[in-house]
């Protein structure tokens, strides 16, 4: 029987960008510490991470589902809302 055990090996990835948006990208790696490529996969790991998490279905029994638009329907109230509503504004001072 032959074991199966996922791909580790790199592939590359070719890209063709404008030289401005390149620019751009250096200076951003190199304020993070990273490589130019590092910075790259990292940016578009975050990017597909959140476009599939957008796409993510959750499924909630009637019951639940009402119960969760009676809470959203609900004033806001409590110790931290009231703080929140009489805190100094920047625009006020």
């Amino acid at each position: 029987m032959t074991k199966t055990t996922p791909e580790t090996h790199a592939k590359p990835v070719n890209l063709r960008i404008r030289e401005d948006v390149r620019i751009l990208i250096d200076r951003a790696a190199k304020i993070r510490g990273k490589t130019r490529s590092d910075f790259m996969i990292d940016a578009a790991y975050r990017a597909a991470e959140d476009t599939l998490l957008d796409q993510a279905l959750i499924k909630v029994d009637p019951e639940s589902y009402r119960h969760y638009l009676d809470i959203l329907d609900e004033p806001p109230s409590g110790e931290g809302f009231a703080r929140l509503m009489n805190a100094p504004k920047p625009w006020q001072r």
